[in-house]
């Protein structure tokens, strides 16, 4: 999409979200035609291989709008906001069904053979868990909810009871003591 025609888009879709926030739901069934119409060739472009899926993503993007919709700050882009969770959803399918389909493409120009890791995918788990374990319970639930189960913020929050900030906090600071006890060698 070239900037222009997305700052255009941007330009119609920010006043009719603001009076979408406002309480003007005509304004608000507009805004989620106008974003729903955005999305489909969003994800054509990226789900050629799925296509069967398209229709579901982009349901899961407004359904998640709709939920979401308190946390967009009116001095924020709209479509940088949507762009955001349309990309969370993406990740997500990508993680539900494994995408299994484009691990033999090349990564920005580096062959397939140098991706390879040599070293032993045991002997990795075990380094992570001897570094998990030097972090303190909270910062460590939080990290293995996030980022090895892959959970959103918000369904680690549920199972653990704490709050979604509380989380974030807790992952920023595990994740700091991490990189710390990496340099320093454990």
């Amino acid at each position: 999409m070239a900037q222009g025609t997305r700052d255009d888009f941007e330009s119609e879709l920010k006043p009719l979200w603001l009076r979408a926030q406002a309480g003007d739901e005509a304004a608000y069934r507009d805004s989620l035609l106008r974003i729903a119409a955005r999305l489909r060739p969003y994800f054509r472009r990226r789900l050629q291989r799925l296509p069967q899926e398209i229709e579901d993503l982009v349901q899961e993007v407004l359904l998640a709008i709709h939920l979401n919709r308190g946390t967009h700050l009116p001095a924020l882009p709209v479509t940088a906001w949507v762009l955001a969770i349309a990309r969370h959803k993406l990740v997500d399918l990508y993680r539900r069904r494994g995408r299994r389909e484009d691990h033999d493409e090349p990564l920005d120009g580096v062959e397939g053979e140098a991706l390879v890791a040599v070293e032993d995918a045991g002997e990795t788990q075990r380094d992570l868990g001897t570094l998990l374990e030097q972090l303190p319970v909270a910062q460590r639930t939080a990290i293995v909810l996030t980022k090895v189960e892959g959970l959103s913020v918000l369904e680690a929050a549920q199972r653990t009871g704490a709050s979604e900030s509380a989380i974030k906090v807790q992952v920023h600071r595990g994740l700091k003591r991490l990189s710390a006890l990496v340099r320093t060698g454990h």
